[in-house]
């Protein structure tokens, strides 16, 4: 079941999807590269699940070094190709990534299983600059799913995105509870001067003539 949220200020349509009685958030189309967003390159490879990093992979973080002759800047080494993994420690989440995108109708694609979490593949890469968006189930009929525990995070937690063999390393600023009706669209996937992260899911009130929830929650992170 899929229920379309009207924003009149936007011309993308926004959906909120349902799947199977747990989750899913809400998307938008993507942005053209111009508007603050870094384009997945065209020839990235695979499906997420078919090149999955290993469970036990511990890449190197991207660093930072400081370019000749400036002994105060600094350079960012940033990760390259697709997000292939998920970490979060604080709450127990170490999960493959699937690659979302957007159906026929505008609206976001959810994960196929309710124990992975995907990223929003037409939008921002995890490290890139702008805001990458991570999506996952709440939960289903026969329990807890990947983001079950989403709402436990605090400022200051971390999170590892691993993309290309490297770790992309983001810290948690807030959370925030939204209702799917005033969804702020604008907020979650506009563009941003830096690099961030949103991991978003389903909660609140379970409305049963949906067989939805009426709320998503985001928590927004920056790199570092």
């Amino acid at each position: 079941m899929k229920a379309r949220l009207a924003l009149p200020a936007l011309a993308a349509t926004v959906a909120a999807v349902l799947a199977g009685g747990g989750y899913l958030a809400v998307s938008d189309r993507a942005p053209k590269a111009d508007q603050g967003r870094s384009p997945v390159p065209a020839d990235a490879p695979g499906s997420a699940n078919s090149a999955e990093a290993a469970p036990n992979e511990r890449g190197p973080a991207a660093e930072s070094v400081r370019p000749a002759g400036d002994p105060f800047g600094a350079v960012t080494t940033l990760a390259a190709g697709r997000p292939t993994r998920l970490r979060v420690a604080a709450i127990g989440i170490d999960t493959p990534l699937e690659t979302l995108g957007l159906g026929a109708d505008g609206a976001l694609q959810p994960p196929k299983t309710f124990a992975t979490a995907g990223w929003y593949a037409d939008g921002t890469a995890p490290g890139d600059t702008g805001p990458a968006v991570i999506a996952g189930h709440v939960d289903s009929k026969a329990g807890p799913a990947v983001f079950y525990r989403l709402r436990d995070l605090k400022a200051g937690d971390r999170i590892d995105v691993v993309r290309g063999g490297r770790i992309v390393r983001f810290t948690v600023t807030s959370s925030r509870w939204y209702p799917k009706s005033d969804f702020p669209t604008r907020e979650v996937y506009g563009p941003t001067p830096d690099r961030q992260l949103r991991l978003i899911t389903c909660g609140g009130v379970f409305d049963r003539s949906l067989r939805s929830y009426r709320d998503n929650l985001v928590v927004y992170a920056v790199a570092g």
